[in-house]
């Protein structure tokens, strides 16, 4: 079979759904790759980069449809790419099957299988086909790149000869795939970074990145969670208004607002209102990246970006993955090339589309003359919607001696019937060996007693110190070893051989180790 890439016709879409390398992935599948003349150029992709590769390149988007089996896009189609296709194709982009009801009925018509990207069902084995979260990370990053353009002060903070530079205040309003992405970057740029999310357990997440998680006192016993396809689900009104009071109070300090609250098929909601961008200091910044769907900013104007009467800048592009074309197109391509692995069982260039898998099912949307959207619930739920833990009953003072007395009464208990053991253990075994013995077999059992006991007590976070000092231990082994190694008795000679080879096996290991944890703190 053959796979197609049409050049997108959507105004200012830079992206496309095939680069070399996908390809050459996809032909080791067992496919053919064509790609139409130009369909790369705003990704630096020439054409040459593609017959580099092994693909077709066709003159007119025309001939590619008519010629592949399967057309991957990266926009949804429009109405006269369908017109004009042959019937039976296989199709797999973003579709938006909510809001494009009238181009799902079109498709049917035309009896392609369409696979929406956007419709993946967000499950841990479908996180390499998830393109939402793709394109929202970049979408993140370049969200704090175009802030820190149209910012007039530096991120991080410096003290020069010339005076005193203050940092940044960031506040990113949504932690999902975006929001994180947007936290990392600030973080990294030396900004103060805030963050707010509906969801509370995404709190250390957030703390882990070096941000600020922003806390509401609000008491509430549906606090708003995720739902079942790992999103926020929408607030109470209750919620809503405590969420306001909180954003009033921070805006006046705030430089830079980066929004992301998102909810699939849904208006964006408004975050941040008109009142608040008021009290912003002139100069600030607020970027939206829920500008698609109306904007988290009252004042957000989808497309375009603006500066208001008391001189905040407000950019509401909704471009964004398309600003970073080489990047994005890579990782959506790479997206479509795992989907496709999916539709391929046999690897022998044969897309089979398969009812009983979560993934293909959930992004199927129009397969063999009927619209297949929406699919039914897939058996592995999201890891978001797993309801909380419920919070332990605090311990009182008493209760808590209480417990910690029977414990050190348990632990005594089976030392001592642990010692007994060994004692009599020792005695049996004194009975009959020589004097010789029983001093080096007492040394050595004292010696894994203590050990054990320092070793158990290390924390997790020198371990690899403790590496060095075992490591140390390790060469002592190999001393006593080789001075044992040429006994006259054989079994003394393979026992320290053994030995031998046992801590050069734990000296290298234990260099090897370290030399990785390290590396991982230092920058290239």
């Amino acid at each position: 079979m053959k796979i197609g890439a049409p050049k997108e016709k959507t105004i200012g879409e830079a992206r496309v759904a095939l680069t070399p390398e996908s390809a050459q992935r996809l032909q080791k599948l067992g496919y053919e790759c064509l790609v139409e003349s130009g369909a790369g150029l705003a990704a630096s992709l020439p054409d040459s980069a593609y017959e580099a590769a092994g693909v077709k390149v066709v003159n007119t988007a025309e001939e590619l449809w008519s010629q592949a089996d399967i057309v991957v896009k990266v926009r949804e189609p429009a109405a006269d790419e369908i017109d004009a296709s042959p019937s039976d194709k296989i199709l797999v982009s973003f579709v938006y099957p909510a809001s494009n009801e009238a181009l799902l009925t079109q498709m049917n018509s035309k009896n392609i299988s369409a696979l929406a990207m956007d419709m993946v069902p967000r499950i841990s084995r479908a996180q390499k086909m998830d393109a939402l979260s793709s394109m929202a990370n970049i979408a993140g990053y370049r969200a704090v790149i175009e802030a820190s353009n149209n910012f007039g002060r530096f991120f991080t903070g410096q003290m020069t000869a010339a005076g005193k530079v203050p940092p940044a205040r960031v506040l990113v309003l949504g932690a999902g795939v975006a929001g994180l992405a947007a936290i990392g970057t600030s973080v990294s740029l030396g900004a103060i970074t805030l963050a707010f999310d509906v969801r509370p357990e995404v709190s250390e997440q957030i703390e882990s990145m070096g941000a600020e998680f922003v806390f509401l006192e609000f008491d509430e016993a549906q606090l708003d969670g995720a739902t079942t396809n790992g999103y926020a689900s929408p607030s109470s009104q209750a919620f809503i208004d405590k969420q306001r009071e909180k954003f009033r109070e921070l805006a006046p300090s705030i430089d830079i607002v980066i929004t992301s609250a998102l909810i699939p098929n849904r208006p964006a909601p408004e975050l941040w209102t008109e009142d608040m961008v008021a009290s912003m200091k002139q100069g600030s910044v607020i970027v939206d990246l829920a500008a698609e769907r109306g904007g988290n900013c009252a004042l957000t104007k989808p497309g375009s970006k603006y500066v208001t009467d008391n001189g905040v800048t407000i950019i509401g592009y909704t471009d964004f993955p398309s600003r970073m074309a080489a990047q994005s197109s890579t990782l959506y391509a790479n997206n479509i090339r795992h989907m496709i692995d999916d539709l391929t069982p046999e690897k022998d260039g044969v897309a089979v589309i398969d009812m009983e898998d979560d993934v293909i099912r959930g992004a199927l949307v129009t397969h063999q003359g009927e619209i297949t959207w929406p699919p039914p619930p897939p058996k592995i739920q999201a890891i978001a919607a797993a309801s909380p833990k419920p919070k332990e009953a605090v311990e009182s003072d008493a209760d808590k001696a209480s417990r910690e007395q029977k414990e050190l009464q348990r632990s005594l208990n089976l030392t001592g019937v642990m010692l007994g053991l060994g004692g009599i253990l020792c005695l049996a075994l004194g009975a009959v060996a020589p004097p010789s013995f029983m001093q080096h077999f007492i040394v050595f059992v004292l010696s894994i007693f203590i050990g054990f006991h320092v070793i158990w007590g290390v924390s997790h976070s020198l371990h690899t110190p403790l590496m060095a000092i075992t490591n140390a231990i390790s060469s002592i082994i190999i001393v006593g070893a080789l001075l044992q190694v040429v006994s006259d008795s054989w079994l003394v000679m393979i026992l320290a051989s053994i030995a031998i080879l046992i801590a050069s096996v734990n000296i290298f290991g234990g260099f090897l180790v370290t030399r990785r944890m390290l590396a991982m703190f230092q920058r290239s």
